[in-house]
C-alpha cells in the first residue's frame, strides 16, 4: 500500500480517536487512518500535536518531521523497536568489517555517479564521461571519483556560475529542502530494517545522527536534482512555497525500476535498505540500487 505524506503549514491541533489522525485548523478538518501515513511534516511552529497520536504515528513505523523557521526539516521522530531481531541486526552492523563497508561505499559512489550522469545525459543531450568516472571508483572511493564527478556535474547542470552549497543561493534551497525530505525517507526504510542510522559506512561525523542515511541516500540524490530542475523550468518563485514544496514532496512517489519490477521511491528505499541489512549479515554482497530512469 502506497502510504500518504501530510504536510501541516496552519496552525493547527493533531490529536486521534480509534487509530484515526484528526487534524483541525481554521480552515478544515481531517480525518486519517494512521496506519495509511508514511510521513507526517509539521511546518508551522504554533501546531499542537499530543503525545498519544505521536506514538501511535511512531508505533505504525511513520516519520514526524519537524521544520525550523526557514521552513527546512530540522529534526525526525523514529521508531526504535521497528524490526524483530533488532539487536542481532545492530550488533552485525556495528562489527561490520572496514573492508566490507568500503565495498559497500565503493557501490554506493558508482551507482550515485552512474545517475548523475544519466540525468545530465537526459537533460543536455550530450554524451558525457561521467560511466568511465563511475568506473573508476575504488574500495572506499579512496581516489575520491565522488568529487571529480560533482565538479563536473554542478557545472553542466545548472548556470556555470551556480555553486551548491548547504546555505548558498537558489536554487540551493530548493534542493535543500528535497534533499532534506530524502534523507528521512531513507533513514525511515533503514530504521524500518532494523539498522542504526547513527553508524554509517563512510559518514562518521560523531554530530551525525543519521550517517548511515547520508551514505545510503546518495544515488537517489539525482531524484531531487531532476525534480528541482523541473521546477527551474516552469515556475520563476525562488522562495519555496506551498506549491513548490508539494511538487518537492512528490519524488517520495516517484516511480524507480528493479529490472522489470516497477516501485515508487518510498518502497524502493525500503528494499535498498532491506539489502543492505542482508550486506551486514553476510545473506548478500551488493545492495540493492534501483534504476532511477528505465
Amino acid at each position: 500500500m502506497l502510504k500518504k505524506t501530510i504536510l501541516i503549514e496552519q496552525k493547527s491541533k493533531v490529536t486521534n480517536k480509534n487509530l484515526q489522525l484528526l487534524i483541525k485548523n481554521e480552515s478544515r478538518e481531517a480525518s486519517i487512518p494512521i496506519e495509511d501515513i508514511g510521513f507526517l511534516l509539521i511546518d508551522n511552529p504554533e501546531t499542537y500535536i499530543s503525545i498519544t497520536a505521536l506514538n501511535n504515528l511512531i508505533a505504525n513505523n511513520a516519520a514526524v518531521i519537524i521544520c525550523n523557521n526557514v521552513h527546512l526539516p530540522n529534526g525526525m521522530f523514529l521508531n526504535l523497536n521497528s524490526h524483530h531481531i533488532q539487536q542481532e541486526l545492530f550488533k552485525a552492523q556495528i562489527n561490520a568489517s572496514v573492508p566490507l563497508k568500503k565495498q559497500l561505499w565503493q557501490q554506493t559512489i558508482k551507482q550515485k555517479i552512474t545517475n548523475q550522469g544519466i540525468l545530465l545525459n537526459n537533460i543536455t543531450q550530450a554524451k558525457n564521461n561521467f560511466e568511465f568516472l563511475a568506473s573508476k571508483v575504488k574500495s572506499g572511493d579512496s581516489s575520491n571519483m565522488e568529487a571529480v564527478a560533482a565538479s563536473l556535474y554542478w557545472k553542466s547542470f545548472f548556470e556555470h556560475n551556480f555553486k551548491r552549497e548547504r546555505f548558498g543561493n537558489y536554487p540551493n534551497n530548493f534542493l535543500n529542502y528535497g534533499y532534506a525530505i530524502l534523507r528521512a525517507a531513507t533513514a525511515r526504510a533503514l530504521s524500518g530494517s532494523g539498522l542504526l542510522n547513527t553508524i554509517g559506512i563512510h559518514h562518521k561525523s560523531k554530530y551525525n545522527a543519521f550517517a548511515l542515511a547520508d551514505d545510503i541516500m546518495e544515488p537517489f540524490r539525482p531524484i531531487v536534482d531532476e525534480a528541482v530542475y523541473t521546477i527551474i523550468q516552469h515556475y520563476d518563485e525562488q522562495e519555496l512555497n506551498t506549491e513548490i514544496k508539494s511538487v518537492l514532496l512528490q519524488i517520495l512517489t516517484r516511480t524507480v525500476y528493479f529490472k522489470n519490477q516497477k516501485s515508487t521511491l518510498m518502497v524502493a528505499l525500503q528494499k535498498t535498505a532491506s539489502s543492505l541489512q542482508q550486506c551486514f549479515t553476510g545473506n548478500r554482497k551488493k545492495i540493492k540500487y534501483p534504476l532511477l530512469w528505465n
